[in-house]
């Protein structure tokens, strides 16, 4: 099944709160590589767009602010996920790999605040 195709049923199905998992390492090992094709696919135009786009420090600040959102909300729910896998006593490794995550994610969140207000410092300096 396509990757758009099979998208667009887990969309469907994640409106109803249903997910599937995938008890195969092969089987992930393909949806991970098809994630990354895809990913870097949308990517392609990015750095065109970008230049053309960020013509100042503040035409960069929206979207840094917008990723920051997203990743926050996404990392708050990774929270929920290793406390859910903690209180459910599930395997220290997947505990270990969710609170990585989670570390990670929040070290992230506090990179983009700080190259937010990068943004705004150098705005006022520059005028």
């Amino acid at each position: 099944m396509s990757l758009a195709r099979r998208s667009l049923k887990e969309v469907a199905a994640a409106r109803f709160g249903w997910r599937r998992a995938y008890g195969d390492t092969t089987e992930i090992d393909g949806l991970l590589s098809e994630q990354t094709e895809t990913a870097y696919t949308g990517a392609a135009n990015h750095a065109a767009l970008a230049t053309a786009k960020n013509t100042d420090v503040l035409a960069v600040q929206p979207g840094v602010l917008d990723v920051r959102g997203r990743i926050l909300a996404d990392v708050l729910y990774l929270e929920g996920v290793l406390t859910g896998a903690r209180n459910r006593g599930l395997p220290p490794e997947l505990i270990e790999r969710l609170e990585d995550a989670v570390d990670h994610g929040h070290e992230l969140t506090v990179i983009l605040a700080d190259t937010v207000r990068t943004t705004a410092a150098a705005h006022t300096v520059g005028h």
